[in-house]
C-alpha cells in the first residue's frame, strides 16, 4: 500500500523516539490490519516500559531547551507543520482511510480539520501571558505567570488518528512543553506520518515522540506512573479514563480526559425538518457513527414523529457503504469485529424489546466490518442503546411529548459530552439549551467540531477542554510571584 503515496518517506514502520527511529525492540512486532479487508498493511515495532521510559527521558532532556525557545519561534515551527500537512494533505488521508476505514473524502476532512490545530496554537503560542494583581499591602507587587508545565503524555483513538494528536500536540508545544504520544494500536500510520513530519518542520529531538505497540497496558502504566510525566492527556472511553486517573493518582499527575458519550438529538415540533433529518444523518453517520459525539439517542417530539423518520430512513437508504478507497463511498467498515458485534447486540436488543426495524439492520454483504446503515423506531428508555454508546451506524428514534420530557430524557446517563436540538423559537432553545447537561450543544447544527471552539464534556465524559483560547491552559501551570519591598520612599 506504500505505493499509494506520492511521498513513501511517510510511510513509516517504525516508532520515534527520542529524534530517532526505532525499527526493533526485544519485544517484536505487531500487525497492523486494513479494515475494509482485514489484510496485513505493516508490522511495527512493540513497545513496553523501557521504549517509554526512553522516550519520557529524551522529552525531559528536550523540555529545557524547547520552554526557553521564544513563543514566537514556537509558534513558527508549528506553521511549518501545519503548511507541510496541508501539503501532503492526500498521503496522510490514504494513510488514515487504509489504517481506519472512513470514506477518502472523509479522511481529506479530518487532515484539514487536524491540521487546523496546528495553526490555530502556532498563533496562540505568543498569546500565554501572565497577570498583575492589586497587591493587599504598600510595597508589594503581585505576578503571575503562565509556565509549561512539563513532559506530556498523550494517549489517542483510532477514530481521528490524526485529529487527535495535534489537538493535544498543538497546544502542548506551543505552550513550551514536550510530548509522548502513545497512538492507537489499530492506527499508528497518521501519527508516525506526523511525526516525520514535525522533524521536517524543525521540532528538535525529542520534542515529539511516538511510541507504536499494542502492549496498552504497559504502555499506560509507564506513562502513568513515570515521575516525570507531569500531565496526561487522553481521549477514549470512560471505562479506561477511570483506570487511568487512578493509576495517575499516585504521581498527583494532572489529567485532562475526553470521555465517551451518549449523545441526545432533541428535533422539536417547530424544527425546520429537512434541515433536522439532514443535521441527524451528519451527526449519526460521520466515521460510520464512530465518533463520540455522534447522536446516539434521536428524542423527536410527538408530532413531527412519524414525518422525521420518514425523512431519515430517505436519506439513510441512500448512503453508500464500501472501501474508503473507492470513489462515492460515504461509510465505511467498522474498526474491528468487536465493534460488528456490539452494533448487532444492540440492535437485537431493542428489536427484541419492541423497536421497530425501519431499514437495514444486518451485516452487509461486503463482510468483514461492514454493516449497514440502519434505522430503529419505537426505542425506549429500558433498551441498551438509551444507556450506552453504540459506536455504530445506528440511528435509534425515541418519542417525547412536552418540552420537560425531552430534558429529562436528554440528562438521563451518566455521559455528558455533546447534545444536539432543532427549533425554530429563539426562547425555547435558550431555555432547552440552558437546561442541557452537556458540554456541547449543537443548535439546528449537526457538526460542531472546530479548532476555534471548546471541545470536552461535563460529568462522566470528561476533564478539561481542547482547542479553542482555553486549550493551552491545560498546558500550564500558574506561578504566582510576591514582589516586596516597593514601597516609594
Amino acid at each position: 500500500m506504500k505505493h499509494l503515496l506520492s511521498d513513501p518517506s511517510l510511510w513509516r514502520e517504525a516508532a520515534f523516539i527520542g529524534g530517532e527511529w526505532v525499527s526493533t525492540t526485544p519485544h517484536g512486532s505487531y500487525a497492523v490490519r486494513n479494515p475494509a479487508d482485514q489484510s496485513v498493511l505493516v508490522e511495527l515495532p512493540r513497545c513496553r516500559e523501557g521504549e517509554v521510559k526512553s522516550a519520557i527521558e529524551a522529552a525531559h532532556r528536550a523540555f529545557h531547551t524547547w520552554r526557553s525557545t521564544t513563543a514566537r519561534h514556537r509558534g513558527d515551527v508549528l506553521r511549518r507543520w501545519y503548511e507541510l500537512m496541508i501539503a501532503n494533505r492526500e498521503n496522510l488521508a490514504i494513510l488514515i482511510t487504509l489504517e481506519e476505514g472512513k470514506p477518502l473524502a472523509e479522511a481529506r476532512a479530518e487532515v484539514d480539520y487536524a491540521a487546523s490545530f496546528l495553526r490555530w496554537f502556532s498563533e496562540e503560542a505568543t498569546r500565554v501571558r501572565g497577570d498583575v494583581i492589586p497587591a493587599a499591602r504598600d510595597g508589594q507587587r503581585i505576578l503571575t505567570l503562565r509556565e509549561p508545565i512539563g513532559v506530556c503524555a498523550a494517549i489517542t483513538p483510532w477514530n481521528f488518528p490524526a485529529a487527535m494528536i495535534t489537538r493535544k500536540a498543538g497546544p502542548a508545544l506551543a505552550a513550551g512543553c514536550t510530548m509522548v504520544v502513545k497512538p492507537a494500536s489499530q492506527t499508528p500510520l497518521s501519527a508516525l506520518a506526523l511525526a516525520e513530519l514535525a522533524q521536517r518542520a524543525g521540532v528538535p529531538a525529542g520534542v515529539f515522540s511516538v511510541v507504536t505497540g499494542n502492549d496498552t497496558r504497559a504502555i499506560g502504566g509507564e506513562l502513568t506512573s513515570h515521575p516525570l510525566v507531569r500531565k496526561l492527556t487522553f481521549t477514549g472511553s470512560t471505562e479506561v479514563g477511570r483506570l487511568l486517573l487512578g493509576q495517575a493518582a499516585g504521581t498527583v499527575t494532572k489529567c485532562s480526559m475526553e470521555l465517551g458519550g451518549n449523545a441526545p438529538f432533541i428535533v422539536f415540533d417547530d424544527a425546520d425538518l429537512d434541515a433536522a433529518a439532514d443535521g441527524i444523518v451528519a451527526a449519526k453517520f460521520r466515521n460510520t457513527g464512530q465518533a463520540c459525539i455522534s447522536a446516539n439517542r434521536i428524542l423527536v417530539q410527538s408530532r413531527v414523529y412519524d414525518e422525521i423518520s420518514r425523512r431519515v430512513v430517505e436519506r439513510v437508504a441512500g448512503l453508500r457503504l464500501g472501501n474508503g478507497l473507492e470513489p462515492g463511498v460515504q461509510l465505511g467498515p467498522l474498526i474491528d469485529a468487536a465493534a460488528v458485534c456490539k452494533v448487532e447486540e444492540h440492535v437485537a436488543d431493542a428489536v427484541g424489546k419492541g423497536a421497530t426495524l425501519l431499514h437495514g439492520g444486518r451485516r452487509s454483504g461486503l463482510g468483514g466490518g461492514f454493516y449497514q446503515p440502519t434505522v430503529l423506531a419505537d426505542m425506549t428508555a429500558g433498551m441498551r442503546i438509551a444507556h450506552e454508546e453504540t459506536f455504530g451506524p445506528v440511528a435509534a428514534l425515541f418519542r417525547f411529548e412536552t418540552d420537560d420530557d425531552a430534558i429529562a430524557m436528554a440528562n438521563d446517563t451518566e455521559y455528558g459530552l455533546a447534545a444536539y436540538l432543532y427549533s425554530r423559537d429563539a426562547a425555547r432553545i435558550w431555555r432547552n439549551a440552558a437546561h442541557i447537561e452537556a458540554g456541547m450543544v449543537g443548535i439546528n447544527c449537526g457538526l460542531i467540531s472546530n479548532e476555534v471552539a471548546p471541545f470536552g464534556g461535563v460529568k462522566q465524559s470528561g476533564l478539561g477542554r481542547e482547542g479553542s483560547h482555553l486549550g493551552i491552559d491545560e498546558f500550564t501551570e500558574v506561578k504566582y510571584l510576591c514582589w516586596d519591598g516597593l514601597a516609594v520612599a
